[in-house]
């Protein structure tokens, strides 16, 4: 009997032994680690790019006979970094930021060195507001208007140089804002 005890203990003692070590599992086996992303690093709280964008797709736009060439910030990333970081904007560069519903909107100058002017402009594309954008100003400029679809931003003055003024209609090489960007 006392055989058979020792038996049995070195039997549950071997079993706990191969448990044990099934439960610290192989160590030549891939480890697992947290997945790799490519994800650009976003403010957590206002969710810009925490670095210059990279530039965005590009479209002709007109107003009168002025052109210029405009990025187009549509998603919600660019839209909240747009100019941020950038330290440099050509005479006939632009941003048009395409909202997806018109609303009051507001503008400012977190991490731009760059001094803006922003038209504020309706559904069919009229200019009804026009704001100069000073560099590091963190309090927006809110728009006059509940009907803001589109904001063009350029360097700061372009519009006066241009004599370009509330009232003009803002269009691309593809017909009005509503046609470019929504089809109507």
């Amino acid at each position: 009997m006392f055989f058979a005890m020792q038996l049995l203990a070195k039997a549950l003692w071997t079993l706990i032994g191969i448990l044990l070590l099934a439960g610290c599992g192989n160590s030549t086996a891939p480890q697992q680690s947290a997945p790799a992303t490519n994800a650009p690093a976003v403010d957590p709280i206002y969710g810009h790019l925490l670095h210059a964008q990279p530039r965005l797709p590009t479209i002709k736009v007109r107003i009168g006979s002025e052109e210029l060439i405009a990025e187009i910030a549509r998603k919600e990333v660019e839209i909240a970094t747009g100019m941020m970081f950038r330290t440099n904007m050509l005479e006939n560069e632009a941003m048009l930021f395409v909202f997806p519903r018109p609303a009051q909107r507001s503008f400012y100058m977190r991490n731009c060195v760059i001094p803006l002017s922003a038209a504020y402009i309706s559904p069919s594309g009229e200019i009804l507001q026009i704001v100069d954008l000073h560099p590091g100003d963190e309090i927006g400029m809110l728009s006059y208007s509940d009907n803001v679809q589109f904001v063009l931003e350029v360097r700061q003055n372009w519009f006066a140089r241009h004599r370009i003024d509330v009232g003009a209609y803002v269009r691309t090489e593809k017909g009005s804002l509503q046609e470019t960007f929504f089809g109507k």
